[in-house]
């Protein structure tokens, strides 16, 4: 069962984004200027180190707007190639093929039957 583990928000300006979701909803945002990407935890966060106090939320990210325009949820697949096969034979469109991210999984964007963006991500197998 593809669970939703991630979201992401596209923005023009990510710094102004960010500041519009701390001061709104409280979240704790986490700037990765190197990866062009802010990492965001919707929950309570250990005001020492930064990470989640709580493992129910599911937290997310902003990424600067190009291809994605619209808010996208993030579902875990066991392999993100099938996934991505399957889909297109569905009748979905690839918006971004596969790629690694770290040493943490692969993740890629597909529309689903309506048009709407949506992200697969597999774990790397440690």
């Amino acid at each position: 069962m593809g669970k939703v583990v991630h979201f992401e928000v596209p923005a023009d300006d990510m710094a102004r984004a960010a500041k519009f979701y701390e001061e709104v909803f409280n979240w704790h945002t986490i700037a990765m200027p190197e990866m062009k990407y802010t990492i965001v935890h919707s929950g309570p966060t250990d005001d020492k180190n930064g990470m989640p106090k709580e493992h129910s939320f599911i937290n997310g990210g902003i990424m600067q707007r190009k291809d994605i325009t619209g808010p996208v949820i993030v579902m875990d697949v066991p392999n993100v190639d099938e996934t991505v096969k399957l889909a297109v034979e569905k009748g979905s469109k690839v918006i971004r093929p596969k790629v690694q991210v770290g040493d943490m999984g692969y993740v890629a964007y597909v529309t689903d039957s309506e048009g709407n963006t949506i992200g697969v991500w597999e774990n790397i197998k440690k």
